[in-house]
């Protein structure tokens, strides 16, 4: 027998017999437990699938190996006990349909049983502890919207850690997940789950739990409030302070709840005194509350967060944050507790649930500056011999010309129809670099680039609705200071333009987060990296273990790192910046602006904040290249002759890598301008690539030599065409058109180089001196 027979001959009646039902219905299916890492090309890596996992009442509880019976049954072993570590269940089985290998990866033990214990021996091993809410919960299924939704598996993991939470009676719970991995659709079907199963604190049979969102943004509070849609529509409740003020009371008819905190913490008493708005709600109104973010100071001693969380301690309260454990967060752990549940950005980009990314590092000779006497002080008061840094630019000093030459590099880097955010030290260097990007587009879209930051309000807001609309381009780029770090769920974004200093490694992974939601066709974005924000990547704390909590002596509080003075628009309540103050600004000498010059590199980052060679990254990108060549000799004999280039180029495109992704790969390591022989030998053998002209130059004597004078002209002229136009035009079926382009008329060009045969075999014959070694000659 096959695995397939195996399976259904040996296998599929074991556990029909055991009450499990008919396999892919109900209790036992097959899943995919990852995708696989994006390999580009439309290509993914081989994802992990389990043959069996057993389900009951809600509740993954076994994942079963299995292998053809000619094998041993113990050959799954391995993979068994990954997957159920993966799945977070406790047991595993191996089998070949005739012995059944069992492993408790609770206890460690090991051994052969007969048969498959049925559903409900497999629920009672696996929970020793008994909790009447954990049934309940199993009830009510998963809302899948006909079938459009489907958990992932790390999502499953985490709703179900976060309810064995609840029916325990615990009230502080911590989710910490990757940017980009969905903590609003957990936040979504754990709201199901409570609200479909009547669960509340005061254990009234019949009423509904009341559930609290809250976000710091109103962006984000939105997205959850539209995300939440398929509850009925009298359950949803969106508070907004305009409405309290109309109506002159908070809305308290409804399930569930959202808001941001500015609004709760702004209000008025009877006598018409500032107060907190949350206050009008009894301190038990909620059952649970979710708090979305809640690393940005949601649970810390000084915030404002702190005080709503405290008033409403009664509840059940769920924190989603995407920052492990770090020295500037961990008053949030000291809070909530450590999570119940971790899935790293490094997990989601291995298991192709997260897009790779790239960084292209810019560097310019106006990085930093100090003033001379021959640039004009427009405004201002300048320091003669400080040295300005990236820290001062924009929010201290402003040079037009500086952030004009950055402006223009990155708009000449980047493909323009691609979706892009640029991040800005200050909502005025957003609108100066907005308007820059405008007058440099090759769009004749009047909306092409848009600002989004706090002061730009409700016409922000809808740029950014329709920028995250997968089926629009128009607005292509959005220009921000702070707002869009965290909550701009737009899966399409190619390129992250760093034009700020990011100094926290919190902020840092947020950004970048911005990128790495998966999308059609997407198979990494890039970071434009302006500001040596790489260096993050070299931090212990970037996907490393967490930091030991900070434990303060009773009555002090954790010292936190001071906000940033000016353009966070984080620091009011109401969301907007505070005043700016003068700012310096420069106009350049005469002939200064000419003179300014920059170094881009490209770097490639693993998951891990490792860093990787070109070749590397693209290996894992793309996976192995096929092996249609065994060595560097065999691929510059094949190169060398138009017919065997041909074929090769073929045989590469029918394994799916066509001219669109080996352009893509040439553009990735920076060899635009050369032959495609370079992109091949680079990643097969890492040689360092060459222009097309280099190529030519270099070879060109040696060429010569084979041909007279006639012959030479000729080839001179091909030679140019392939260095303007690429390897394409020395394809045989090129020859005519470069004759008639040389000489007009292909009967001259015969009369003048002396006949068919010798043209022909020129234009072959002087290729694979083309793709030889490079030897000089004297």
């Amino acid at each position: 027998m096959n695995e397939a027979e195996t399976r259904a001959e040996l296998i599929d009646p074991a556990l029909k017999a055991a009450g499990w039902g008919v396999v892919e219905g109900g209790r036992v299916r097959r899943e995919a437990i990852t995708l696989g890492r994006l390999q580009g090309a439309g290509k993914r890596a081989a994802g992990n699938v389990a043959d069996y996992v057993l389900f009951y009442k809600g509740q993954k509880l076994g994942v079963i190996e299995a292998k053809k019976r000619s094998l041993p049954a113990t050959e799954g072993v391995a993979q068994a006990k990954k997957y159920a570590a993966m799945l977070q269940v406790r047991f595993a089985y191996s089998t070949n349909g005739d012995g059944i290998h069992c492993m408790d990866m609770l206890t460690g033990k090991e051994g052969w049983i007969t048969c498959y214990p049925t559903p409900q021996a497999l629920w009672d091993q696996t929970f020793s502890v008994e909790y009447a809410w954990r049934d309940r919960f199993g009830d009510v299924p998963f809302e899948d919207k006909g079938g459009q939704w489907q958990a992932r598996y790390y999502q499953h993991n985490a709703i179900n850690k976060t309810l064995e939470a609840i029916a325990a009676g615990e009230k502080r719970i911590l989710l910490t997940l990757a940017t980009g991995t969905g903590k609003t659709f957990i936040a979504f079907q754990l709201a199901w789950k409570l609200f479909h199963s009547r669960w509340n604190l005061s254990d009234e049979p019949t009423r509904r739990p009341r559930i609290l969102f809250l976000a710091d943004r109103n962006i984000l509070a939105n997205q959850a409030y539209n995300s939440f849609s398929a509850f009925p529509e009298d359950a949803l409740v969106r508070i907004k302070p305009n409405e309290i003020r109309k109506k002159g009371r908070v809305p308290k008819n409804g399930s569930i709840f959202f808001t941001i905190f500015q609004t709760f913490m702004t209000g008025r008493d009877a006598a018409g005194n500032p107060a907190p708005s949350f206050g009008e709600y009894p301190p038990d109104f909620f059952d649970f509350i979710v708090i979305d973010e809640c690393h940005r100071g949601g649970a810390n001693d000084e915030s404002n967060w702190r005080d709503i969380l405290e008033y409403f301690e009664p509840a059940v309260q769920l924190g989603l944050t995407a920052t492990p454990k770090r020295k500037n967060n961990v008053d949030t752990y000291a809070y909530f507790g450590e999570p119940v549940y971790i899935y790293s950005l490094k997990e989601g980009i291995n298991d192709g649930y997260l897009t790779p990314f790239k960084v292209k590092q810019i560097a310019t000779t106006l990085d930093d500056y100090v003033y001379t006497s021959d640039d004009q002080v427009i405004e201002g008061e300048i320091e003669e011999g400080k040295r300005y840094c990236e820290d001062d630019f924009n929010r201290v000093i402003e040079i037009k010309a500086r952030e004009k030459y950055r402006v223009k590099l990155f708009m000449g880097s980047i493909d323009q129809s691609q979706k892009t955010l640029v991040f800005c030290a200050t909502q005025d260097h957003a609108l100066a670099v907005r308007d820059l990007i405008n007058q440099m587009k090759t769009s004749k879209e009047p909306n092409y680039c848009v600002r989004v930051t706090a002061n730009d309000g409700e016409l922000g807001e809808q740029h950014l609705r329709i920028f995250q609309d997968n089926e629009k381009t128009i607005p292509t780029i959005l220009t921000t200071s702070q707002k869009l770090s965290t909550g701009v769920d737009a899966r399409n974004i190619r390129n992250i333009v760093l034009m700020r200093p990011v100094n926290s490694m919190i902020e840092f992974k947020q950004i970048i987060g911005r990128g790495t939601r998966l999308f059609d066709g997407k198979d990494y974005f890039t970071v434009y990296d302006f500001v040596k924000a790489y260096e993050h990547f070299s931090d212990p704390e970037w996907d490393g273990e967490p930091v030991d909590p900070v434990v303060a002596p009773v009555g002090n509080k954790v010292e936190q790192p001071a906000p940033p003075a000016y353009g966070n628009e984080n620091t009011k309540a109401n969301d907007e910046e505070l005043p700016p103050r003068l700012k310096i600004k420069i106009m350049l000498a005469d002939g200064k602006e000419r003179r300014i010059q920059h170094m881009m590199a490209t770097t490639f980052w693993s998951p891990e904040g490792k860093p990787m060679s070109a070749a590397e990254f693209i290996q894992r990108l793309f996976g192995d290249l096929p092996e249609l060549f065994k060595d560097e000799d065999e691929l510059r004999a094949l190169w060398g002759q138009p017919d065997t280039r041909k074929a090769l180029i073929e045989s590469l495109a029918e394994k799916g890598y066509g001219d669109e992704q080996l352009v893509e790969i040439r553009r990735m390591i920076n060899a635009e301008k050369s032959d495609l022989f370079d992109v091949l030998a680079y990643i097969a053998f890492a040689l360092a690539p060459i222009t097309r002209e280099e190529r030519a130059e270099t070879r060109k004597k040696q060429i010569f030599s084979q041909y007279d004078v006639k012959l030479q002209d000729f080839i001179d002229f091909v030679l140019a065409q392939y260095v303007k136009e690429g390897v394409g035009e020395l394809d045989q079926s090129k020859l005519p058109d470069l004759l008639e382009l040389k000489y007009h008329a292909t009967s001259d060009a015969v009369i003048l180089l002396g006949g068919v045969a010798q043209i022909r075999d020129a234009f072959v014959g002087f290729q694979k001196h083309l793709y030889q070694e490079n030897i000089t000659c004297n």
